[in-house]
């Protein structure tokens, strides 16, 4: 069966899965300077939102890498997990974060059907978790207390920065890998080899 997992696979998921929970801790931090640098101007809100697609771009870049049903979903979740063990701040809440936001990036390749990974498609992806998990976070953190004005804006901020941090930059570090030649056995690293082929023809 063609969407059935290798093990190759399952372990590039699981190591993506470990190193951007290690990346998405480290960016807590940052998210948290940021936000003590704007309070004074009264746009602490803003803090995390500015870097939020960060924590959607291992969905997008396991999705692009391996194109395969469940992928997407599955990378999002094993690092929520892992960031848990490691002791991330936000706790075992934090895999239901990762539950969402993986399962908002999967719907939109879902949608087409998997056959698609252009960079429109992987910046949807970003978007889908983006808004997903802000409609989560409305509640869980209590953001549905904010103004309105500022709800909405702190939502576009997340939009933009999930298609750019999780589509736009998971699709450069996608295929600065496959330049390495590690990804040569995964489908991006043959479509990549495929079309070096065309091009020297």
């Amino acid at each position: 069966m063609v969407n059935q997992w290798k093990l190759k696979e399952i372990v590039l998921m699981s190591i993506l899965g470990v190193v951007f929970a290690v990346v998405y801790l480290l960016f807590f931090f940052i998210g948290q300077g940021i936000r003590n640098f704007l309070t004074p101007f009264g746009l602490a809100p803003f803090g995390y939102e500015i870097i939020f697609g960060i924590w959607f771009i291992v969905s997008i870049i396991a999705a692009y890498i391996i194109r395969k049903p469940g992928v997407a979903f599955t990378s999002e979740v094993i690092a929520a997990a892992v960031q848990v063990l490691l002791g991330s701040p936000a706790g075992p809440a934090l895999i239901i974060t990762g539950i969402i936001q993986g399962a908002g990036a999967e719907l939109v390749f879902a949608a087409t059907k998997y056959k698609n990974y252009r960079l429109f498609t992987l910046m949807l992806a970003g978007m889908s978790a983006a808004f997903f998990s802000f409609l989560w976070h409305l509640y869980s953190s209590g953001n549905i207390a904010l103004a309105p004005a500022i709800i909405l804006t702190t939502f576009i901020v997340r939009l933009i920065s999930g298609a750019l941090l999780a589509g736009v930059l998971g699709k450069w570090i996608s295929e600065q890998l496959a330049k390495t030649g590690v990804l040569r056995g995964y489908a991006l690293g043959k479509e990549l080899q495929k079309k070096r082929e065309q091009e020297a023809a």
